[in-house]
């Protein structure tokens, strides 16, 4: 037999890929056991009002947007947009540039080949922020706030040492205490006398270092946390305080530092995480800023920071551009004054109509229903006033206490506010929530 050719050869060692025909790849059939539990766990959601369908917007983020599915442009009133920066002009551009000049990513994480100075560039510049000088303050950058809060508690605590979180903490801090091996204890939300209280538990348990952790803002209650009064609890304790900013950043406080400068309690402050992807432009990734012996310590044990790619260059630009507009007063300020107006605004004319709300002093502004199927029905009605809303059931919010979160923006006219005033008190008179 002739010896084979290189070429056939080279076709015997070359594993086939494809099929010369094009076939239906069908998909795995699940065990009938799962699908049964999941279809009737759907069914129910389907049957209480908790299902949740996506509305796909056809349109750049904006105060007005197109919604696929509905008749003309409507006005969005639950994005986390609260200073109208994610399609700001001088944030696309910067971001447009960033992308230009350093490629759309990095392919890898940021210990191996991931970190430019882009990166480092804006780690400083918000350790700057937060008002650090030189070695007081070291800032981290994640993918995401989500993955700050994952890789915060592992890296930090042993099995000997207590986390101490507030019961209406973000989804993200429970998952990330869970992930460490520290003691958990739970106090009441924003309530310093059983936070003390907690304290002394885990002191009495032995736990040697003792980390407190609370949102800055709640983001289902528009509520403040009364950091001045957990501070001094803190202190007495001598516990690490971890404030997961997110619905803060960039627009509470007079400079838009957060809820520690809300409070004038920013040097108390052990750790802030927060987002990039609300008020600071809108896209995505996070950070843990404060102390630089601890950030150092997640630089090297974090398992999100080390295991993620690191952030896209248009990201880190938008977040750069973002964060110089809070930074200076003449574009800050203006910002800051439209917020607060449409806010107040919305709150006191909801308050005339009759609505019930929850919170205080934020863009937040839920709008308390009770019941999923009435805050979903409320919901599509309200679409078909122009006004963009979503209802909120279990399990985001605890049984029974279904809402619609209303947030405000920069980017909001007060005729628009009016609009979604008008809009509420139409359907809620329609659906019997308000005579």
């Amino acid at each position: 037999m002739a010896p084979a050719t290189l070429a056939s050869r080279t076709m015997l060692s070359r594993p086939r890929l494809f099929s010369t025909t094009t076939a239906r790849c069908r998909q795995a059939k699940l065990p009938a056991a799962l699908e049964e539990r999941v279809s009737n766990a759907l069914a129910a959601m389907r049957a209480g009002g908790t299902f949740k369908a996506e509305r796909v917007i056809t349109t750049p983020q904006s105060a007005s947007i197109a919604v696929q599915g509905a008749a003309g442009a409507v006005v969005n009133f639950c994005a986390n947009n609260y200073l109208g920066l994610a399609d700001n002009a001088q944030v696309v551009a910067r971001a447009g540039e960033y992308l230009r000049a350093w490629g759309n990513g990095l392919s890898s994480v940021r210990f191996i080949c991931g970190t430019q100075t882009i990166h480092k560039q804006l780690e400083d510049q918000i350790s700057a922020f937060y008002g650090g000088g030189s070695g007081e303050r070291d800032t981290i950058l994640y993918a995401s706030c989500f993955d700050a809060n994952a890789g915060v508690f592992e890296s930090l605590l042993t099995e000997r040492d207590a986390v101490i979180s507030d019961a209406l903490n973000h989804a993200s801090i429970i998952d990330g205490v869970r992930l460490s091996k520290a003691r958990r204890f739970r106090y009441a939300s924003g309530s310093a006398q059983d936070l003390d209280a907690q304290l002394r538990a885990a002191h009495e348990a032995g736990c040697q270092t003792k980390l407190v952790v609370t949102d800055g803002v709640f983001s289902m209650d528009g509520a403040i946390a009364p950091l001045r009064e957990i501070c001094d609890v803190v202190e007495q304790h001598g516990a690490v305080l971890l404030v997961d900013d997110a619905h803060a950043t960039g627009f509470l406080g007079p400079t838009g530092r957060g809820s520690g400068e809300y409070w004038g309690v920013m040097d108390r402050v052990h750790l802030v995480n927060s987002t990039l992807g609300k008020a600071l432009g809108g896209a995505s990734g996070g950070y843990t800023t404060g102390s630089p012996l601890l950030v150092s310590m997640l630089r090297n044990t974090s398992r999100p920071y080390l295991f993620s790619n690191t952030l896209a260059p248009s990201v880190v630009g938008a977040a750069a551009a973002a964060l110089d507009l809070v930074a200076a007063a003449a574009t800050r300020e203006p910002l800051l004054a439209r917020l607060w107006a449409n806010a107040a605004r919305f709150r006191s004319r909801m308050e005339a109509a009759g609505f019930a709300l929850a919170g205080k002093d934020h863009a937040i502004i839920p709008v308390m229903l009770g019941d999923a199927r009435v805050a979903a029905r409320m919901a599509e009605r309200m679409l078909a006033h122009g006004i963009y809303v979503i209802g909120f059931s279990y399990p985001v919010v605890p049984k029974d206490k279904a809402r619609i979160r209303v947030q405000l923006s920069a980017a909001h006219t007060p005729a628009q506010v009016d609009a979604a005033v008008d809009a509420f008190v139409a359907v809620g008179r329609e659906l019997g929530v308000v005579s």
